[in-house]
C-alpha cells in the first residue's frame, strides 16, 4: 500500500515515520524545504509541490491529510478532488468541522473517490507509536484501509464510527472534554500552589496519578512538566483555542443540550488571551462606583 502524507508538521511527520518503520511505502509533501529535508533524512521521500507528489505514486493513491482545519484543508481537498483518479482515497486526519467533512465526502463520492474523516488523538507520541483513531465514512473504504488504521493505533485504539462526518464529530466532542479536564487540572493545581502548605507539585501530580480517581495521561504529563520546570516559568499563561470546543458548544446548543463545563473552559482560554481583560476593568470600576472601593492602579487626580 502506497501512503502519502500531506502536512509534515509534528503530527504528520510522526505518522509518516511510524508507517515507514512498519514497512509502508510512504512519501510526504510539505511546502517547507526545511521540513522536507528533516523527513528525507529518515529515508522518506518528500516533495514540495502537489504535482510531483501525486506523480510519485505507481498504484492506488492513499493520501492522509494532516493540515490545520479551515482554508488550507479546504483548498487542498478541492484540488485533490480534481487531480485524483477513480478509487484513490483521501483520509482527512486533521481537526476539521464535521459538517465540512460531510460536504467533502459527498463531493468525493460523486467522482468515485474515497474519503474518510479520521479524528486523530494521542498527541505527538501517539502519532509516532500508538494513536487513537476515530474513522467515519463509507464502510467498504474503511474496511479496505483497516490494516493501516490497526497498524497506526494502539490496542483497541481505533473505531469505525459510521457515516460521513462521524469521525470528526467524535473527535470534536473528545476535544471539548479535553478542554474541561485540562481547565479543572489547572484550577486545582492553582489552589494547591497558592495554599499555605509547602507542597511539592511534582509529587502531588505523581501521587494523584497512582490509584486516584483522577489518574490519567494528562496527570502524567503534568508530573513531567513540574519535574522539568517546578514553577512553570517557561510557559505563557496565554492558552490558544483551536476551535473544537467552540464547535462542541455550538453543536450542543443546536441540540438544546447544556455543556457548562466545556463552555466555561473555552471562555477561560479566550480570557487568557487578553493581557488586561476589559471586563475585569468594568467590574473594578463598578465596585468603585457603588461601594467606593479603591480599585485604581495609582491615585487619580480628580481635579482635572
Amino acid at each position: 500500500m502506497e501512503i502519502g502524507i500531506i502536512g509534515l508538521g509534528k503530527m504528520g511527520a510522526n505518522i509518516a515515520s511510524n508507517l515507514h518503520d512498519q514497512g509502508y511505502a510512504v512519501r510526504g509533501m510539505d511546502t517547507s524545504p526545511t521540513v522536507c529535508e528533516a523527513i528525507q533524512a529518515k529515508g522518506i521521500p518528500t516533495f514540495e509541490t502537489l504535482p510531483l507528489f501525486l506523480a510519485s505514486f505507481t498504484n492506488q493513491r492513499v493520501i492522509w491529510l494532516m493540515l490545520p482545519a479551515g482554508e488550507i484543508t479546504e483548498k487542498i481537498v478541492l484540488t485533490l478532488s480534481e487531480e485524483l483518479d477513480e478509487n484513490d482515497i483521501v483520509i482527512e486526519g486533521g481537526n476539521s468541522f464535521y459538517k465540512d467533512s460531510i460536504r467533502r465526502a459527498e463531493l468525493f463520492s460523486t467522482k468515485q473517490l474515497g474519503y474518510l474523516d479520521c479524528g486523530t488523538s494521542g498527541g505527538i507520541s501517539g502519532a509516532r507509536n500508538n494513536a487513537c483513531l476515530m474513522i467515519g465514512g463509507n464502510q467498504e473504504t474503511f474496511q479496505e484501509l483497516e490494516p493501516l488504521f490497526r497498524d497506526l493505533a494502539c490496542q483497541d485504539g481505533y473505531l469505525y464510527t459510521g457515516e460521513n462526518g462521524s469521525g470528526h464529530f467524535l473527535k470534536m466532542v473528545h476535544n471539548g472534554i479535553e478542554y474541561g479536564m485540562m481547565q479543572a487540572i489547572g484550577e486545582g493545581f492553582q489552589v494547591v500552589q497558592k495554599s499555605d502548605y509547602d507542597f511539592d507539585l511534582t509529587q502531588v501530580a505523581k501521587v494523584w496519578n497512582h490509584g486516584s480517581v483522577i489518574r490519567s495521561w494528562l496527570m502524567e504529563l503534568m508530573e513531567m512538566q513540574f519535574k522539568n520546570d517546578p514553577e512553570l516559568t517557561e510557559f505563557s499563561p496565554v492558552v490558544a483555542a483551536s476551535g473544537e470546543a467552540k464547535w462542541t458548544v455550538e453543536t450542543a446548543l443546536e441540540m438544546n443540550l447544556s455543556v457548562p463545563v466545556i463552555a466555561l473552559s473555552l471562555f477561560a482560554r479566550n480570557l487568557s488571551q487578553e493581557p488586561e481583560p476589559f471586563s475585569a476593568k468594568v467590574v473594578s470600576a463598578l465596585r468603585n462606583g457603588f461601594g467606593g472601593h479603591d480599585s485604581h492602579r495609582a491615585p487619580v487626580d480628580r481635579s482635572i
